[in-house]
């Protein structure tokens, strides 16, 4: 996922309009804040600059920003409907058991009710029972260690989203 040379792709997100950008880039991330710094960073130069400052942006991201951002995202085991992204990266618990995805949903209420916010994880190539075990392991954090968790894992969607991002502008 990194590429230190420019490409075609990162070429025509370089060259959209504001506001396309700004669409473009709400759709990888919620978060104002992160979207407005990577707008400001344009022109990148390499793909690999652009995730350095997504990486950058997601840092920096306050509690309300990582709020806004995690509500863009539905909560494991129910992709929003009509939406290639989640369903996408939510593939593992595609072919889960009805047990599992029950179980997943009362771990996602009992999550959300301590944190107030999905659960958030970078579910790409993770299968059903990886994400339940891990929102088992994470539900008994503290929130300060949860936020932390949550921009990490924030970091990791932001960047595979940018590189299918540029990819998708490749093929246009």
């Amino acid at each position: 996922m990194t590429s230190s040379t420019k490409t075609p792709g990162l070429a025509r997100f370089n060259a959209l309009d504001e506001a396309a950008a700004r669409t473009a880039l709400h759709e990888a991330c919620a978060s104002t804040a992160w979207g407005d710094a990577l707008l400001a960073g344009r022109p990148f130069t390499t793909a690999d600059a652009l995730y350095a400052a997504s990486d950058a942006a997601t840092a920096e991201l306050t509690a309300a920003d990582l709020a806004e951002a995690m509500a863009g995202h539905p909560p494991i085991g129910r992709p929003k409907p009509g939406d290639p992204t989640s369903s996408r990266e939510q593939r593992g618990m595609a072919g889960a058991s009805a047990e599992l995805k029950a179980e997943m949903l009362e771990l996602n209420l009992a999550y959300q009710d301590k944190f107030g916010h999905v659960f958030l994880i970078c579910a790409t190539g993770r299968t059903g029972e990886q994400m339940r075990d891990a929102v088992k392991d994470r539900i008994d954090n503290t929130p300060e260690r949860e936020r932390e968790i949550v921009r990490a894992e924030l970091g990791k969607i932001n960047r595979i989203r940018l590189a299918r991002l540029v990819d998708v502008v490749e093929e246009d």
